[in-house]
Parts: structure tokens; C-alpha cells; sequence
């Protein structure tokens, strides 16, 4: 998925403006890079052509996940943006969810496979 078709998805999934969701994409696909491993945030770089720089340069050298509980990273997302904590959930929940709908399952399943189960829950709820 490119970068203004996950933009596009956010929006139309959230009613948030073009600038707001691009915003918001930024901040959650961040914010997951910097949770995963090494191999998966490279991973995820590899699958959106036009944010590969971006994810790269924001990974640390670490080669194991470190997650983030699902309400401190929304309150992240929600500083990073300057949104409420609602709309950082929306957004996070639209992001994850055109992810969903654009990678293959097997990706899908590499990326959720690190964070706590309570993200998934995001995509069920948008």
C-alpha cells in the first residue's frame, strides 16, 4: 500500500481531514515501527513504498519487540497529533485496518503478532 492510499483509507474510515489522517498514519505507523523487532519494522518498511525512509530512520537497533500497552500508545498518538484520544483511536483503528485490508494475511499476522492483543481489538471497533 502506498502512502496516499493509506491516507485516502484513513480518511474515509475516520471523517478526518487529508492533512489530520495524514498525520495520524505518520504517528501510528511510528509509533508500531518503534514497538517492533528489527526484522518486522523492516518488514513493514518494505510493505508501504513511500514511508520506508521514515519507518527506517525512527527504528532503534533492537532486535526484540518492546510493546507499548494499547491506552499509553493511543495517549502517544494523541500527543504526537494533537487529536483527542478518541480520534487517535479511530485513526489507529483505520490505519490497522487498511493494513489489514492491503497486506496478506501472513504479513498481517507477522506485524499484530507483536503487539498485545488488545490492538486488534482497534480494527474490530473502526
Amino acid at each position: 500500500m502506498d502512502h496516499r492510499a493509506l491516507i485516502g483509507a484513513v480518511a474515509e474510515r475516520t471523517g478526518l481531514s487529508r492533512e489530520e489522517s495524514a498525520d495520524i498514519s505518520r504517528a501510528v505507523l511510528e509509533g508500531l515501527a518503534d514497538q517492533l523487532s528489527d526484522g518486522e519494522a523492516r518488514r513493514l518498511a518494505a510493505d508501504l513504498p513511500g514511508l520506508t525512509e521514515q519507518l527506517q530512520a525512527r527504528r532503534r537497533r533492537k532486535k526484540e519487540a518492546h510493546t507499548v500497552k494499547l491506552r499509553d500508545f493511543i495517549r502517544q498518538v494523541s500527543e504526537r497529533t494533537g487529536l483527542t484520544d478518541e480520534e487517535a483511536r479511530a485513526g489507529a483503528g483505520a490505519v490497522l485496518g487498511a493494513l489489514a485490508g492491503s497486506l496478506t494475511k501472513e504479513e498481517y499476522r507477522h506485524l499484530t503478532g507483536q503487539l498485545p492483543a488488545e490492538y486488534r481489538r482497534l480494527v474490530a471497533a473502526g
